[in-house]
């Protein structure tokens, strides 16, 4: 028996980095990928959401995804997601600085012939 495996499970930060912010209670969290020629993979696989389940445990109520093609990137605002964020969380992170480091976090399918053209970025 033969195994083909078209596709490999990478986790976001082998293909992307981000940045990330806040503004009240909202989380705003950027995706760039390294390789512009990922950023449709992006576009599928990275979306509104699979992100707001992912902060769910946080309270988070809704995520808004804005694409920016010309950059490449997203840009993912979510709603109170920093336990009532600065003035009133207890969270050691108040301004969810980490965040972006979870969203990095989660698996992507990418398909094996590219794997290289799109962690290229990554090495520096």
């Amino acid at each position: 028996m033969t195994i083909v495996l078209d596709t490999v499970r990478l986790k976001l930060h082998d293909i992307a980095h981000g940045r990330s912010g806040d503004k009240g209670n909202r989380s705003n969290i950027s995706v760039i990928p390294y390789c512009a020629e990922a950023y449709p993979l992006l576009l599928e696989q990275v979306t509104e959401a699979k992100v707001l389940e992912l902060f769910a445990h946080k309270g988070a109520s809704a995520v808004k995804r804005y694409e920016l093609p010309n950059l490449p990137a997203l840009n993912f605002v979510i709603d109170d997601a920093l336990e009532g964020g600065v003035n009133s969380t207890l969270n050691l992170d108040l301004h969810g600085k980490t965040l972006s480091f979870m969203l990095l976090a989660i698996p992507v399918e990418v398909p094996l012939e590219r794997v290289a053209e799109f962690t290229d970025g990554r090495r520096g």
